[in-house]
């Protein structure tokens, strides 16, 4: 028997080897196979439910690395909640209607125009459903645990109907209705858009400066008067049937000179105005309140026969233009309302596809409505009416889509009220938990600032409007015959309204007076598809009996406040009176390491596949939980390079704990704690403090402080203080010492602790380690989080060697000056004389243990302060002097020892580790032990 055959004593061979990116794949065929997640649910049946509902992804591509934030925050939080007594059920879900899969089928060259809808529907579903099997199978390479085989799509039927119902219940109370006014309209994807379906830009439009003559002054100003307007929109003039002024504003009537025109001007902005204009030797003539100006008239700059009145409105601003507005209610929310309260008609000459129409006259019949611009200048110019223009930069909504710039269009549309309900929607906010706590205010304000919601939209699709009309054009959408539509949709699925006429929709009989003659049409519009994800609150919670409604946590990127957080409160307040969830909870972007939004197009996307295909899936896992995602972040490639080294520490510290527990077993050889070694209890509370704190982080998501402690308690505390001299007592005491084993019992507990702990973040190595362990459950995830334990006096235990931790750094730091000037090289070839106070002597008593071994050197020798030599290292209540250690180096400890050799049978021992082998390894005392 050789030397090292007598280390690390009881130690068997295992593997345990890494290659995650192959490893992984085959532990997820491994819990599929055994159902581990269905096993999980069944041992949590009957415990309090925690429900977390997905919020679904659209259905479109493989999934990029916000999307594996997202779900693997949610997975985190289930996997901890399902194994700390709560039913906590997870089910995946996508969102699967739109305008994106539209496209994307027009770009693979089908042409809906010329498909029947049901065909073009067809190939829509076929579409999705193969993206939602590609996702899946992102999600799952992850290792996201969920209901993988019964996840909601919102174009399965039962989905749809339950839709239908929701729309239903807020056609009941009057919450839907039609009306005419603008919308956001995207002429790129030729459909109205509600305000969470568009993005901010800025752009820069053509202001001009125009004027319009007086004709109808109502005593208060004469014909040669002219108004100065302002608009960013110069293509919106053909449109123009007012201006809009504010009634508590001073308006002058002044005239430049050289001028025979007058012109009124807010009296604020006259001095502006004139030096953007150039005007010279301004005169006021008179000043008028804004009030006084109501209802005058003047003459459109384009078309003789229209005349525009002035009209009092409270959006008009001082901050830029002349103080009187341009308006067109067929292309603005503010002229809209305006125009309706002086009853003006609604232009709207531009055509779905954003072409101007003959509506608009001849010059601009037909023309793109952006190159509509510089024909209304040139016509301005032509009539002597255009003062001034600029380029204005301003913010312009886009749609988030198509990336193309949108246009306010009044068009026919289906809307749900949110005025009506309003009250009570900003009511049920204030019982749900934010967390950033801001977002309780972004919320409450979007919901307090929205207007209507604009719900239809001009595609096929989606799930159908369920509305009908008689003969004389009335709707009719009554709960007779939504609820039988719905019920169609269970059965039939939402391809049946483009199937079947409007009879056969109806119910066997039905007659309405508003077709005496029987016959029926039906709404060829679709729903927004946020209609689709709002109602998921019925369509999922509600509808499946093992789920909760309200949801317990909604967990989704910050631009949800105006998304599906949004839309989902809207349609819950409006049904049940209260809000889906509990508990919202909102994260950042993933950007690029620049700070700039990822994308494919740009080359600048970190994608998940391509992490997992290099590093391994735990590596994004444990990236998640490493970073902070309530705020933007930015990710790199270096970025998974440094997590996979921390994964690397916390990996091989398992292996370490695990290697030198292969002979435990906890059955038999668990010493109790009271007697335990002093460092083993210091070291046990220190590990159950860890856990109630990862306890408390766990329950508050919060992931980043939970890899920040357990990085710590694995690279400081174990590591580099408790590892670091454990060796000497694992290696080298005998197999079934009682020091060994008090190690080991510390050493096991902490090692099935973190390997439960961390299954949340790092699942699949977790189930790596499981099999290794004395444990009953087939599966880490079938097992429970460890409970904090509290100790006998282990206040006082704890402060003791937290105030040791100070007086071991005093004498490595004196160990590292040895180091450098040569004296030593490791710390097994020192001497250490340790001076110290009466306190700190006191201190090294009470922990009862031997202080060499946690030093890690040959010899210690204590003295009273008063008798450190003048070279000692001085700190504060100790000195610390290093020499030398006398003596040979013990070829089984590596200690430098001067009874080396002392026992004759093992020349090359010291006398300690010759008691132990000739105890443990009686066969060598005739043979002696091998160099």
């Amino acid at each position: 028997m050789r030397v090292k055959d007598t280390l690390n004593l009881g130690k068997t061979k295992f593997k345990m080897r890494g290659n995650l990116p192959v490893n992984e794949a085959k532990r997820e065929q491994v819990w599929e196979e055994n159902k581990v997640y269905e096993q999980r649910q069944k041992l949590n049946e009957g415990k309090p439910s925690f429900v977390l509902h997905d919020g679904p992804p659209y259905a479109n591509g493989n999934i990029h690395m916000g999307h594996a934030m997202n779900k693997i925050s949610k997975d985190m939080i289930v996997r901890y909640k399902s194994m700390s007594g709560y039913r906590a059920p997870y089910v995946p879900g996508w969102d699967t209607h739109g305008l994106p899969i539209e496209q994307q089928l027009t770009k693979e060259g089908y042409d809906r125009k010329k498909m029947s809808t049901s065909e073009f529907r067809k190939l829509c579903r076929e579409y999705a459903l193969k993206q939602v099997a590609l996702q899946k199978a992102d999600f799952k390479r992850l290792g996201v645990a969920g209901e993988w085989d019964n996840p909601y799509l919102t174009l399965k039927p039962e989905f749809e109907a339950q839709e239908v119902r929701t729309f239903g219940k807020m056609a009941e109370q009057g919450l839907i209705y039609k009306g005419k006014k603008p919308v956001f309209w995207s002429w790129s994807s030729e459909s109205a858009m509600a305000e969470a379906e568009v993005e901010y830009h800025d752009v820069t439009s053509p202001s001009a400066f125009f004027a319009e003559q007086v004709v109808d002054g109502k005593g208060v100003l004469d014909t040669d008067t002219y108004l100065v307007v302002w608009t960013t929109t110069p293509w919106t003039i053909p449109a123009s049937e007012g201006v809009t002024i504010d009634a508590s504003f001073e308006y002058s009537v002044v005239q430049p000179q050289g001028e025979t025109r007058k012109f009124v001007i807010a009296a604020e902005l006259v001095n502006n105005v004139a030096e953007k204009f150039g005007w010279e030797d301004v005169k006021t003539l008179k000043t008028v309140k804004g009030a006084d100006l109501d209802r005058v008239l003047t003459q459109h700059p384009f078309y003789p026969d229209r005349k525009l009145v002035v009209m009092l409105g409270d959006f008009v601003t001082l901050d830029a233009g002349t103080g009187l507005v341009h308006t067109a209610p067929g292309f603005g929310e503010d002229d809209f309302r305006v125009g309706m309260q002086y009853g003006l008609d609604i232009l709207v000459p531009v055509n779905d596809q954003g072409y101007m129409t003959e509506e608009a006259g001849d010059d601009f019949n037909g023309v793109f409505y952006e190159d509509a611009n510089q024909i209304a200048l040139d016509k301005l110019k032509a009539a002597n009416l255009l003062l001034d223009y600029m380029p204005y930069k301003h913010s312009y909504p886009f749609d988030w889509r198509t990336k193309k710039p949108v246009i306010f269009r009044a068009t026919p549309q289906w809307f749900a009220s949110v005025d009506k309900i309003r009250s009570q929607i900003l009511a049920a906010i204030d019982d749900v938990k934010f967390s950033p706590d801001w977002g309780q205010k972004r919320l409450y304000n979007m919901i307090r600032d929205r207007g209507d919601w604009v719900i239809s939209r001009q595609r096929v699709w989606g799930v159908p409007l369920p509305i009908f009309y008689g003969e004389d054009g009335e709707a009719i959408m009554t709960k007779e015959t939504i609820n039988h539509v719905a019920d169609l949709f269970e059965k039939y699925g939402s391809d049946i309204w483009f199937d079947r006429e409007a009879k056969e929709l109806l119910p066997d009989g039905f007659t309405s007076e508003h077709s005496p003659n029987g016959k029926f049409t039906k709404e060829t519009d679709i729903m927004d598809v946020w209609f689709d994800s709002g109602s998921s609150h019925q369509g999922v919670l509600a509808e499946r009996d093992y789920l909760t409604y309200p949801a317990d946590l909604y967990l989704e990127g910050s631009d949800q406040y105006r998304g599906w957080f949004n839309s989902s409160l809207i349609t819950s307040v409006a049904v049940s009176g209260k809000a889906p969830y509990k508990q919202v909870v909102s994260q950042g972007f993933t950007l690029n390491a620049q700070g700039h939004k990822m994308s494919k197009s740009l080359g600048n996307a970190v994608a998940p596949n391509e992490v997992i295909k290099k590093m391994g899936a735990e590596i994004v896992r444990l990236w998640v939980a490493s970073v902070d995602s309530s705020s933007d972040v930015r990710v790199s490639m270096d970025n998974f390079s440094k997590i996979s080294d921390s994964y690397k520490k916390l990996r091989n510290t398992l292996r370490y704990l695990l290697a030198n527990t292969t002979d435990y077993d906890p059955k038999v050889d668990k010493v109790a704690y009271q007697d335990l070694q002093s460092a083993d209890k210091y070291m046990l509370i220190k590990y159950n403090k860890l856990v109630q704190t990862l306890h408390d982080d766990y329950e508050a998501y919060d992931f980043l402080n939970i890899y920040k402690r357990v990085m710590n308690f694995v690279i400081t505390d174990l590591s580099a203080f408790y590892l670091d001299f454990a060796k000497d007592v694992v290696y080298i005491d005998s197999e079934k010492s009682v020091t060994r084993r008090s190690m080991q019992t510390v050493f096991y507990e902490i090692l099935v602790g973190l390997t439960k702990l961390l299954t949340p973040i790092l699942p699949h190595t977790t189930e790596e380690v499981w099999p290794y362990l004395k444990e009953p459950e087939a599966f880490v995830q079938l097992s429970e989080m460890p409970k904090a334990q509290q100790f006998e006096n282990q206040d006082v235990i704890f402060d003791n060697w937290e105030q040791f931790k100070n007086v071991r750094s005093n004498v490595l730091k004196t160990l590292e000056e040895a180091r450098d000037s040569k004296m030593i090289g490791k710390s097994m070839e020192a001497a250490v004389h340790l001076y110290v106070d009466q306190a700190t002597k006191q201190l090294l008593d009470d922990l009862h243990t031997d202080v060499r071994l946690l030093l890690i050197v040959s010899k210690l020798d204590i003295a009273d302060l008063s008798e450190a030599p003048a070279d000692a290292d001085q700190f504060n209540g100790m000195a610390v002097k290093v020499e030398v250690a006398q003596g040979e180096v013990c070829a089984r400890c590596r200690m430098t020892k001067t009874d080396v050799g002392t026992d004759a049978a093992y020349p090359q021992l010291c006398a300690r580790c010759a008691k132990i082998v000739r105890e443990n390894y009686p066969e060598t005392i005739e043979t002696g032990l091998e160099a």
